[in-house]
């Protein structure tokens, strides 16, 4: 844990950020601040947001209440945190948000640490500081983002990652595990327990994996790889084998196989398990099935297998999903 004192926080205030992110990381920055100052009588971060300057024209002075300069202006920031972004086109959106690139590179290079919640890690990593880096993001953004930038190690999975001077956190709630993380770094694990119970936070959630929904790429115009996925879908529960529902498909297997993992971020055979486990998924959740029906539902004939590969991908048993999310 550092020494404790000021701590320069620096949140952005990028194009299309989410308001909901930007809001919960203030909350619990202040949160912290309040319970140190009671006990040490001096807040624990000094905190100030940073939007690019537009041309022609002027930034606010302040953002409910907190002062929000322009990164242009000369500062040094101990810690610079980027929300996540609300948006339908993450390449426009970055696109949008370049010009923070630079300096972002140059607070990095002067000892900052950077801190990137849900899909907030999408403009870290198109500056190329998470390359070779462990890192998270919302787990419905996890195809995309490894599309985008193979050069990144990611875990979808975690909720928390933490490589060097870098940290990302996954979707949603997953944010307030990254900051629980970053006061119990900068204050201590007794405000880091303390705020975990006024957020209602369980400090020991370290997977995000059943939270995640499979959305199968559709935005390509590859009618191959259209006509593998419609196969794949139409059948997962009666093909044995990838080779069977592509034989008809007017192109070889390599090609296939090729064009199918370039285009959707995964092989035929991964993306016939992710189809077969959400409709497991489904039936744990919406019916009463017994297990061995739930199995044979989704395409498979081996209990050992199904219950394998479902917590590779869920990162829990199928029982343990059911009896936390079955909805009847």
């Amino acid at each position: 844990m550092k020494e404790k004192s000021m701590t320069s926080v620096g949140i952005l205030l990028p194009h299309d950020y989410r308001l909901l992110s930007v809001a919960a990381i203030l909350d619990v920055l202040e949160a912290a601040n309040n319970i140190q100052k009671a006990t040490e009588n001096e807040k624990a971060f000094n905190i100030g947001l940073y939007q690019i300057a537009e041309p022609g024209q002027q930034i606010a002075d302040s953002f409910h209440g907190y002062p929000v300069a322009k990164i242009d202006q000369e500062n040094l920031i101990d810690l610079i945190l980027i929300p996540s972004f609300s948006t339908n086109d993450m390449k426009q959106t970055i696109g949008k948000n370049m010009a923070y690139i630079p300096w972002l590179h140059q607070q990095f290079r002067q000892g900052a640490e950077i801190g990137t919640f849900c899909t907030g890690a999408f403009l870290l990593a198109a500056s190329g500081l998470l390359n070779g880096k462990v890192a998270t993001t919302h787990v419905d953004a996890c195809s995309a983002f490894s599309t985008s930038f193979p050069d990144v190690i990611l875990r979808g999975d975690k909720t928390v990652t933490q490589d060097g001077r870098l940290f990302t956190s996954g979707g949603s709630t997953s944010s307030f595990h990254l900051l629980l993380h970053l006061v119990q770094k900068y204050c201590g694990r007794d405000v880091a327990v303390k705020i975990a119970k006024i957020f209602a936070i369980d400090m020991d959630r370290h997977n995000q994996s059943y939270f995640s929904t499979f959305q199968p790429s559709r935005d390509h115009n590859d009618n191959i790889v259209a006509m593998v996925q419609q196969k794949i879908e139409a059948n997962y529960q009666e093909a044995e084998t990838i080779e069977e529902l592509i034989k008809d498909i007017p192109s070889s297997r390599r090609n296939v196989l090729r064009r199918f993992k370039q285009i959707t971020g995964i092989p035929p055979i991964e993306y016939l398990q992710q189809i077969r486990i959400e409709a497991a998924k489904k039936l744990l959740e919406q019916t009463n099935q017994h297990m061995g029906e739930v199995i044979f539902s989704s395409g498979y004939n081996d209990p050992k297998a199904f219950r394998r590969i479902f917590r590779k991908i869920v990162g829990m048993t199928p029982t343990a999903y059911r009896e936390k999310f079955q909805s009847n």
